[in-house]
C-alpha cells in the first residue's frame, strides 16, 4: 500500500498531531503514532486539554497529589498540563535531535485569558519554559495585537514560540515583523539563534465556516460558486508572503547568524462542512518547509485516501488573490472576517479555560473531601 503520509512528508510538510492526552501517553498510542504515522510533533490548546482532563481518570492521583499539598486550581491546571507536555517532549525527542530542532516540537499555551496584557503574558511564557525544561516546547501565544510585543520579548529571551490563532494576512505580516525583531535582540543579546525556534499557526477551516456562513446568507450563483474557496486562498496567500519575507535582506541577515525562518503552520484543518473532502485543508496546502497539524481523524483520513497535488503552491497564487478579489465584490468585508474570528478564538480558548478550572476546583474539593482522616477547620475529625 502507498504510505502517503510518507510521501507528505517526503514532499516537505512536517505532520503534527493536534491532540495531546495522559491517556495518549499512558497507553503509548502517541508514541505510535510517532513510530507509525511520521507524527513529528504535537500542537495542544485549551479546549484539547479540558477535553482530555475531565473525560480520563488518568488524573486522579495527580490530582489527589495537588489537593493533598492544598493547590489552587490555576496552578493545578499549569501542573496537569505540563506534567502531559513533558512527557510528550520526551516522546518527540528523537525526533527533535533527528531533525536538527525542526521537528519534535510539542506546544502548550499560555492562559488565553491573558492575551490582551503583553507583561503577564511575557511572565506566563517564562513559567512555562521553566516549568517544562525541554527544548523542545514550544510556548504558544496568541497573535492579538496585545501580543506581538509578547512574541518579540519572549523570543529575544531564547524561548521558542508558537504564534497561534492567525486569521490575517496583515496580521500575519505584523507576526512576521515581531519574529524578525525577537531574533534581531536575541542575536544582539549573544543567544545561539539555531536553538530558537518559531513557527506561525494560520488557521484554516475556520474561514470556511464564517465566510460560507456570510455566502449562504447573501445567496446566488455568484455566492454559491465562492462557497469553500477562502480559507485554502487566504493560506496560500499567507505562503506567498512567507517567500517574500525569506527575499529580504534582514531575514538573510539572521539566518546568516544561524537563525531558521518562522515556519507557517497549517492549524484547525478538520473539515467542518460534510459537503467536502475530509482532507482538503492538507492535500491543498502542500508546500515545502510547512507543518500541518491535524487531529486524529484527518491524519487517518490522508493516510487513508489523500492524493498529493500536482504542481507547486506558487502556481496557485493567482487564483487564491482573485479569490479574495471576488469575495470583497460578493460582499464579504475580509478585515471583519478575520476579526470576528479572532475575538471567537480568543473567547473559545478562554472559555475552555474557565469551565475546566471550575471543574478542576471541584475535584480538588473532592478529593481533598473522600481524604481518610480528613478534619474539619475546628480540628473535629469530619
Amino acid at each position: 500500500m502507498t504510505d502517503t503520509l510518507a510521501q507528505l512528508s517526503e514532499s516537505g510538510v512536517s505532520v503534527w498531531l493536534d491532540d495531546l492526552s495522559r491517556q495518549r501517553l499512558v497507553d503509548g498510542s502517541l508514541a505510535r503514532l510517532v513510530a507509525e504515522r511520521h507524527v513529528v510533533g504535537v500542537t495542544t490548546n485549551p479546549t484539547i486539554f479540558a477535553r482530555a482532563i475531565e473525560h480520563s481518570d488518568c488524573y486522579d492521583e495527580q490530582i489527589t497529589d495537588l489537593s493533598l499539598r492544598g493547590v489552587g486550581a490555576e496552578e493545578a491546571l499549569r501542573a496537569l498540563t505540563t506534567f502531559d507536555v513533558r512527557w510528550a517532549c520526551d516522546v518527540l525527542r528523537p525526533a527533535y535531535d533527528a531533525s536538527g530542532g525542526v521537528d519534535g516540537r510539542v506546544s502548550i499555551e499560555v492562559d488565553p485569558r491573558l492575551a490582551h496584557d503583553t507583561a503577564r503574558t511575557v511572565a506566563e511564557a517564562r513559567a512555562l519554559w521553566w516549568l517544562v525544561d525541554r527544548p523542545n516546547l514550544f510556548v504558544k501565544i496568541p497573535a492579538a495585537k496585545q501580543g506581538l510585543q509578547a512574541i518579540s520579548a519572549c523570543l529575544a529571551e531564547g524561548i521558542s514560540i508558537n504564534v497561534t490563532l492567525l486569521f490575517s494576512l496583515e496580521r500575519y505580516d505584523a507576526v512576521t515583523e515581531a519574529f524578525l525583531t525577537g531574533m534581531e535582540r536575541a542575536r544582539d543579546a549573544g543567544h545561539d539563534l539555531a536553538g530558537i525556534a518559531s513557527v506561525a499557526s494560520f488557521f484554516v477551516s475556520r474561514v470556511d465556516t464564517e465566510i460560507d456562513r456570510r455566502l449562504d446568507r447573501t445567496g446566488g450563483e455568484k455566492a454559491a460558486a465562492l462557497r469553500g474557496r477562502a480559507a485554502i486562498a487566504n493560506a496560500r496567500i499567507a505562503y506567498e508572503h512567507y517567500q517574500r519575507m525569506l527575499a529580504t535582506d534582514r531575514w538573510q541577515r539572521l539566518e546568516g547568524a544561524g537563525a531558521r525562518p518562522q515556519r507557517l503552520l497549517w492549524a484547525s484543518t478538520g473539515v467542518k462542512d460534510p459537503a467536502y473532502e475530509d482532507t482538503r485543508y492538507v492535500v491543498d496546502l502542500v508546500a515545502p518547509d510547512v507543518v500541518s497539524t491535524m487531529p486524529e481523524a484527518t491524519l487517518s483520513a490522508f493516510a487513508d485516501h489523500g492524493v498529493l497535488p500536482p504542481g507547486h503552491i506558487r502556481d496557485t497564487y493567482g487564483w487564491a488573490h482573485q479569490v479574495l478579489e471576488d469575495l470583497a465584490d460578493a460582499g464579504v468585508d475580509y478585515g471583519d472576517v478575520v476579526q470576528v474570528l479572532e475575538d471567537q478564538g480568543v473567547e473559545t480558548f478562554d472559555a475552555s479555560w474557565d469551565d475546566l478550572a471550575g471543574k478542576l476546583t471541584a475535584r480538588l474539593h473532592a478529593s481533598t473531601s473522600a481524604r481518610p482522616g480528613r478534619t474539619d477547620d475546628s480540628g473535629e475529625h469530619a
